[in-house]
């Protein structure tokens, strides 16, 4: 794998990943436009996430039996016509539907990234998956900001429109610069789909990590849903501030190529072990950061850093885990893996925002340090196995 692949591959995770962000911070003025009832404006984010949610589990399967080019490229040309539909969409129930087939096209992501780790060697996977999250990483954290700099700048619909556009450019890309690689198509897709409970029953690495990896997902979403929160009532800052506090999450980028380092020299087990206590000390400083101060806030920064290294490092060392088990079902395997910590993160956000809307920040921050704790304590069941170099 050549050093200017490898940055493609990190460039596209991030462009596609945005996809499913960037109507967040944007819900207020779309429902708005569309007619769509206030108490409805959540449904933008929340189709855009089952779409992914699912895609995940029926969809990104098939990167173990289909020609993984031709599925990439396939899944962003159909994200681009949804994201084309939504910039265009006259109605409520039009943009909802488009924003659910973004939410499906954009996993072409999770092709992507085990498909990375197929073409690199063994003894550089967890560098070359490592390097490939970064820009997913990126791609998460600054698709807010990105998107709402450019409604303040023109409308909602060019963020979208730029994004199909993108998008386009990106499949035409990837079909003329990557190499084909050509699964055994033996399976057949209800077959297929069957397997991955048998895997989820003989695999307890991706049980573990899975797991593990939701908690902390779930204390990232208890933050991030949270935070905003806190930053307008007891900060009072606008949304251009809180998007610029954002931009924190980016140096979660950076956690990512060291934890691929780390996973290769057979550090996995340690770096686990510091990346759970990382998330949860985050919350023991955030739950100092609520004076309204400017020191408070810059404990708060901190704090944010602090948490998105842990979650992000953690991530990198179970995908470094679950892809050094085989390359005839990598793409199952990281179909489960996602879909779990994606589904812990969803229900996290529900839980973060009822802990806040009951108790303020210190509820919101306590129920946050509480999911590191849970995720020590099951993967403390592996240790005696797994000691030392273990995934």
């Amino acid at each position: 794998m050549s050093a200017g692949l490898r940055w493609l591959l990190a460039a596209s995770c991030g462009l596609i990943v945005a996809n499913i962000y960037y109507a967040q911070p944007l819900a207020g003025p779309i429902s708005a436009s569309l007619g769509l009832p206030l108490h409805a404006a959540g449904l933008i984010v929340t189709l855009t996430q089952i779409g992914y949610g699912l895609g995940l589990l029926l969809i990104v399967p098939l990167g173990d039996i289909v020609e993984n080019r031709r599925l990439v490229v396939c899944l962003i040309g159909g994200a681009a016509l949804a994201l084309a539909g939504a910039a265009t969409a006259t109605g409520a129930a039009a943009f909802l539907a488009a924003a659910f087939l973004i939410g499906l096209g954009s996993v072409a992501v999770q092709v992507l990234v085990p498909y990375g780790a197929h073409l690199a060697p063994a003894e550089l996977r967890g560098r070359v998956v490592g390097n490939i999250m970064s820009g997913l990483i990126l791609g998460i954290m600054l698709a807010r900001p990105i998107a709402s700099f450019i409604a303040d700048a023109f409308s909602w619909h060019a963020v979208f429109v730029v994004s199909a556009a993108a998008m386009i450019g990106l499949a035409l890309l990837l079909r003329a610069v990557m190499p084909p690689r050509r699964p055994d198509p033996g399976l057949g897709y209800a077959t297929l789909l069957a397997s991955m409970v048998t895997l989820v029953r003989s695999t307890p690495v991706l049980r573990r990590r899975a797991f593990t990896q939701a908690c902390l997902f779930g204390a990232f979403s208890v933050f991030w849903t949270t935070v905003p929160l806190l930053l307008a009532d007891t900060f009072h800052l606008s949304q251009r501030g809180i998007a610029l506090f954002a931009l924190a999450g980016v140096s979660g980028a950076i956690a990512a190529p060291i934890a691929g380092r780390v996973a290769d020299r057979g550090w996995s087990h340690a770096g686990t072990l510091l990346a759970i206590l990382a998330a949860a000390g985050a919350f023991l400083l955030a739950r100092a950061g609520q004076s309204g101060t400017y020191w408070s806030l810059g404990v708060l920064v901190a704090a944010a850093i602090l948490l998105d290294f842990g979650v992000t490092t953690n991530l990198v060392l179970g995908q470094r885990a679950i892809y050094a088990l085989g390359a005839a079902y990598r793409s199952r395997l990281n179909g489960l893996y996602m879909a779990t910590f994606f589904a812990g993160g969803a229900i996290s956000s529900a839980v973060g925002g009822w802990a806040y809307a009951q108790g303020g920040w210190s509820l919101a921050c306590w129920t946050g340090f509480a999911l590191p704790l849970i995720a020590l304590a099951y993967y403390a069941t592996g240790f005696r196995r797994n000691w030392p170099g273990s995934p």
